[in-house]
């Protein structure tokens, strides 16, 4: 656990609805105490669907307190866009990583961890550990 600065959270996905939902889902689920900067980049800036470079680069500089931002995306081109943001340098926080993990349960379980104090290793793990959720 970090102790620090939070490790602040983005959801990225083609749909601003969807990323507004599991925002507040994560939220919800997490409890009244949590507190982890959390932001959903969803859709294009003109309110269509699909993904906005300066959507996401505004929603991680909003949640960036210095421990590391997490960015959870939903489907290919979300990567995509994030992986060409991550290239550029300096689009993201130096502490951005683009995490491999379902969108909802990774988003849960990040965003938990996030506000318990973990560091960025571990919100990234506990997002990533998510694949692994049985549901039978």
């Amino acid at each position: 656990m970090s102790g620090g600065a939070p490790v602040g959270i983005v959801l990225v996905s083609h749909s601003a609805a969807v990323a507004t939902a599991v925002a507040a889902l994560a939220r919800g689920l997490a409890g009244g105490g949590a507190a982890a900067p959390i932001a959903p980049a969803g859709g294009t800036g003109d309110g269509g669907l699909g993904t906005s470079s300066e959507l996401i680069s505004a929603a991680a500089a909003e949640v960036d307190r210095g421990a590391g931002v997490a960015l959870l995306v939903d489907l290919g081109s979300a990567v995509l866009t994030v992986k060409a943001l991550l290239a550029e340098g300096d689009e993201l926080p130096e502490r951005a990583r683009l995490v491999d993990a379902p969108f909802v349960e990774g988003a849960v379980a990040a965003y938990v961890t996030a506000s318990a104090g973990g560091d960025l290793d571990a919100v990234v793990a506990a997002a990533e550990e998510a694949y692994r959720y049985r549901k039978e």
